[in-house]
This record gives structure tokens, C-alpha cells and sequence, in this order.
């Protein structure tokens, strides 16, 4: 054990920066406590700095100002369609009662600030499901509001920018995806504001508009700045101090000693999951399982869910993930993920019999069960020149944009690429006849407008992302112009979704159901509040956030 000259103490630490960390050290340092963040990372953030950035809020507040309607009887429907009996009702009821209230106290409290977007539920027809305004959107800041930490806030997904490295909010991507109107000129208007920004060109070449998950995390961080509370970067927790049934203190590392630091109220774990641990990927998940497939932090290794265990603490879930369909570029450290692009007109994905197995415009969870439910891993999307010239795919820009011969050939090697469909699917190992049937199958749907296989286009969510003018369905367009294109496609996830089982406040529980004391779990650190479902665009950072504002509070004895 590490000796007293390297001891440290603290009310409340907490483990990790994403959201949800953050948002737990807030509601803890607000209740009167004294708090300290640790982050095993050089840069704070974790995936929740990459990522999309949106929360689901089911009633909150600003969805009643866009003239949306919801109610906590609605809420409580859906997630029981949703969520069924894979989570106690508690844990349900203390996520739908204190999301909107964690919301309104950020607003109120710190410089987070958001707005309510048209995104809908992923399944609206469902009882108490919504078209729009459960899903909040964080408001673009400045890097200016961090000072000299805006060089440590994690960068964002190459995916979620424009050209790698400019940022977008949701808003703008959907219009520059789908091509809606004026979204060109919108991509040029971002493009030379960034250009012209010669100091954040010069400052790592990052874009100092921070949008989405980048603005979240810097508005809390700014926030935790204001508050004076520490944050330790480089410091990765090794152990747990667990003595007479209560967590009493964690050991971290620093510059290669081991440092304790005791705890008086509470440690929260919030550093996510466990998608960049292959040996837990095989233990715990479906196979084929590759940590190359997933577009989470990769210092997400499940090493503070291992602390956890080593104590006692009962799990949950293990074998379930955030699943989204990835395509893995070399050299990248994370998987490209196929959000929307699938909803797009003019694309198949096809197994190695070359037939359609599920909806392609599927939300994404449901897109990664179904590749493993067919054993079609990998599948291939196919789409032809046309929907290569209109819209981006993963990590292609659209070739009117970027041409194949301008393409840097890691990505370029990706494509499979032929001037038929026959000679496309002898190049992808498919099937030829099976494939030529589904894409004769698909261009008569797209000349009807209904898909009788699998109803792609018929939800308002298909819709969404669809393309609203292509013809009979927004969601299916011939394919039928040479050269025909195939990419694959694998079961990715955007982290892991099991984790330590926790009771209402967030609190761990053993393995005999007891509470351990003075231990918390929030994330993906904890097993999923939604089962193994996915109901709405930010349903995993609005309960790490919301599960952050109960542990941080109670915690600290508010």
C-alpha cells in the first residue's frame, strides 16, 4: 500500500469526466461537499466529449416551449414498451422524476445551457412514444469559456465534425446529410468561419466553435472551473479502499506511484464501460466481438467496473452493448458509426446470400442485435453512383465533395467497387443471383414506395433521416447507375451498456442484493437504466447525467 506522505482526502471523489462524472461532481460540490475528480486520461471528456452530445429528457421543460406535449404517465408508458421488466421500477421512476429536475438545475446553477429538438423517439408509434422535443440538444459555446483547458478537453469524433476537425450541431448535420435546402451554403459559411479563425488554426488546427458533446463537457467543465473544484488528469484508479462493508478511500496512480486517497461521504464511478477491453468483450459479449468495432473512448477498459467486482459488486447486463453497425477505418483508434446514413435512399445491407435481413433504417441498436440475430457479420451495404454523388457514408464525403481519386487510400481500400452488380458481388464474396434479386426487389419498392419485406420508411423515425425528396419513399431510391459500390459493415456499439447493479440513488449493490456503502456507479459504468433497449436519441448520456445529479447529492448527504 502506498505510504501516508502520498495520502490525499476528499467528501466525494469522483471517478471519470464524461457527462455524467461532471455532472455528479457539480450536484456533490453544490450540496456542500468536498469534491476531487480523477481521470485515468491525459485529456478530460471521455466518450461523452465525442459523441453526439444530445440527452433524452422525457418532460422537460423545453419541450413544452417548442409546443410539444408529454407527460410523466407518457413517459412511464414508453419505457415500459421499452424497458419491460429488465429493470426495477424504482431505478425507472427515479430517472423519468429527476431527469427534467437535473436539467433545470443545470440551466439555473452553471453555464449549461440546451434546446429541445424535433428528433423523435426511436419508436414513436409506440405507446407514449414522441415525434420530437425529448431529445435536447446542448448549445454551441466558445473554447474561450475553458482558457488554458480548452487544450485538455478530448477532441471530437472525425464523424460529428465537417472534414475531421470542424464542428456542427445536430441541426446542421441532419441538413448537410440529407441535403436539404441552403445545407451547401451552410457548409461553406462553417467552413470559412473556421478558416478565417486563425488562432484556433493555429492551436492544434481545432475548431474553437464547440458544438455538441465538446460544448456539453466544456460548459460543465467551465462550470466546475468556476467552483474551483480539482481534477486530476493522468490518474488512474487501480483499487478500492473497502473496509467493514464501506468503501472508505481508492487508490490511484500518478507518475508511477500509487497515491490513496480517502474518502469521507462517497466514491462515484463514472468512467465508462468496457468496449476497448477485448478480454472482457469475449468473456462478457456476443461473438464475433472486436474492440475494433467500437467508437468509444479508448481508455475505456473497464477498469474501474473490475475494481468493483474484485470488492464484491454485482453486474448486470454484461452482455449487452449500445450496438450501432461500424465501419472500421485503419490507422483510426474508434469505428465510424452508421447513425442516420442508413435511413438515406439508394443503399442495401445485404448478407452473404446477398438478401436484406432487417429494416436498413432501423435505429442503431436494433440495426447491431439484428446483424447478430442473422449471423451476418460482416454484411455489405450496396449503393450505386448516384447515392455515392449525394450523400457522405460513414468516412466518405459525398463524391461531389470528394471523388473517388481524391479519396486517401485507407479509405479508398475499403470500397468494394465494379461496374456491375454481378462483378460487385464476386468482389464482396456474396452471393451474385441473391444479390441481383434483392436490388430488383428494391428498385420496384422504390418505384411503389412500400417495402412489404420490412417496412423501411413507414416509421416517422425512418423518416427522419430520409431524404424528403426521393420520390414515393423518403427512405428507398433505385440503385441502378454504374459503378456499383459495397462497403462492410460490422455489429460496432458506441459502448458497452452492462455494468454494476445499482438501486435508485445510484448506490452499488453486492452480490446478495445488500448496498455497499459509500460506493456509487453511474454510465456505462452501471448497467443501463434502459434494459437493453434504446428509446430515444441521449439514452445514455441523459441517465449518466441524471444518475450523476441523485449520486452527487446523495452522496453528499443532501
Amino acid at each position: 500500500m502506498p505510504d501516508r506522505e502520498n495520502e490525499i482526502s476528499c467528501d466525494v471523489l469522483v471517478v471519470g469526466t464524461g457527462a455524467g462524472a461532471l455532472t455528479a461532481a457539480i450536484a456533490a460540490h453544490d450540496a456542500g461537499a468536498q469534491v476531487l475528480i480523477v481521470e485515468k486520461s491525459d485529456q478530460y471528456g471521455g466518450t461523452s466529449a465525442t459523441s453526439g452530445g444530445g440527452i433524452w429528457i422525457p418532460n422537460n421543460h423545453h419541450l413544452f416551449e417548442e409546443g410539444g406535449d408529454d407527460s410523466l404517465d407518457d413517459a412511464r408508458a414508453y419505457m415500459a414498451v421499452m424497458v419491460g421488466n429488465a429493470v426495477s421500477s424504482d431505478r425507472i421512476d427515479a430517472y423519468l422524476d429527476q431527469a427534467p429536475r437535473m436539467v433545470r438545475y443545470l440551466e439555473d446553477h452553471t453555464q449549461a445551457r440546451f434546446a429541445a429538438m424535433p428528433y423523435p423517439d426511436y419508436f414513436p408509434e409506440q405507446k407514449g412514444g414522441k415525434r420530437g422535443y425529448r431529445t435536447l440538444e446542448p448549445l454551441p459555446t466558445h473554447a474561450k469559456i475553458l482558457g488554458a483547458e480548452f487544450a485538455n478537453l478530448r477532441p471530437p469524433h472525425k464523424q460529428v465534425t465537417v472534414l475531421g476537425r470542424i464542428c456542427i450541431t445536430m441541426k446542421e448535420g441532419r441538413a448537410m446529410l440529407t441535403q436539404a435546402k441552403g445545407s451547401m451554403l451552410l457548409a461553406v459559411k462553417l467552413m470559412l468561419k473556421y478558416w478565417l479563425d486563425i488562432p484556433g488554426r493555429l492551436q492544434g488546427r481545432r475548431d474553437r466553435r464547440l458544438t455538441m458533446g465538446g460544448a456539453l463537457v466544456a460548459r460543465l467543465r467551465a462550470s466546475l472551473l468556476d467552483r474551483k473544484v480539482p481534477l486530476l488528469l493522468s490518474s488512474p484508479l487501480t483499487e478500492l479502499v473497502y473496509d467493514q462493508d464501506r468503501v472508505i478511500g481508492a487508490v490511484i496512480e500518478q507518475d508511477g506511484q500509487k497515491k490513496t486517497i480517502t474518502v469521507r461521504k462517497g466514491v462515484i464511478l463514472g468512467a465508462g464501460g468496457f468496449e476497448h477491453n477485448q478480454a472482457l468483450r469475449e468473456k462478457f459479449l456476443p461473438k464475433p466481438s472486436s474492440r475494433n468495432w467500437t467508437a468509444g473512448n479508448v481508455h475505456n477498459t473497464g477498469d474501474t467496473l473490475v475494481a468493483a467486482m474484485d470488492i464484491g459488486a454485482k453486474t448486470d447486463l454484461m452482455d449487452s452493448a449500445w450496438w450501432a453497425p461500424s465501419i472500421k477505418v485503419p490507422g483510426d483508434d474508434r469505428a465510424y458509426i452508421l447513425f442516420a446514413e442508413r435511413s438515406l435512399p439508394g443503399n442495401v445491407i445485404v448478407n452473404k446470400a446477398g438478401e436484406r435481413f432487417a429494416n436498413e433504417a432501423f435505429p442503431y441498436l436494433e440495426s447491431g442485435y439484428a446483424m447478430y440475430q442473422a449471423d451476418s457479420i460482416p454484411s455489405f451495404c450496396v449503393f450505386d453512383a448516384t447515392f455515392r454523388h449525394k450523400y457522405p457514408f460513414g468516412p466518405l464525403m459525398p463524391a461531389s465533395v470528394q471523388s473517388d481519386d481524391k479519396l486517401p487510400s485507407r479509405i479508398c481500400d475499403l470500397l468494394f467497387k465494379a461496374d456491375s452488380i454481378e462483378e460487385l458481388a464476386e468482389r464482396m464474396g456474396v452471393d451474385a443471383a441473391g444479390l441481383r434479386k434483392t436490388i430488383e426487389k428494391n428498385n420496384q419498392y422504390a418505384a411503389t414506395g412500400r417495402d412489404p419485406d420490412y417496412a423501411r420508411g413507414d416509421s416517422f423515425y425512418d423518416q427522419y433521416y430520409g431524404d424528403s425528396h426521393s420520390g414515393k419513399n423518403p427512405c428507398i431510391a433505385a440503385i441502378e447507375k454504374a459503378p456499383f459500390y459495397g462497403i462492410e459493415v460490422f455489429p460496432g456499439d458506441i459502448g458497452t451498456k452492462g455494468g454494476l447493479l445499482t438501486d435508485a440513488t445510484a448506490r452499488v449493490l453486492a452480490e446478495d442484493g445488500s448496498v455497499i456503502e459509500g460506493l456509487y456507479a453511474i454510465g456505462n459504468t452501471s448497467s443501463s437504466v434502459m434494459g437493453r433497449s434504446y428509446p430515444g436519441a441521449g439514452s445514455t448520456i441523459g441517465p449518466a447525467m441524471t444518475f450523476g445529479f441523485i449520486a452527487g447529492h446523495h452522496a453528499a448527504g443532501s
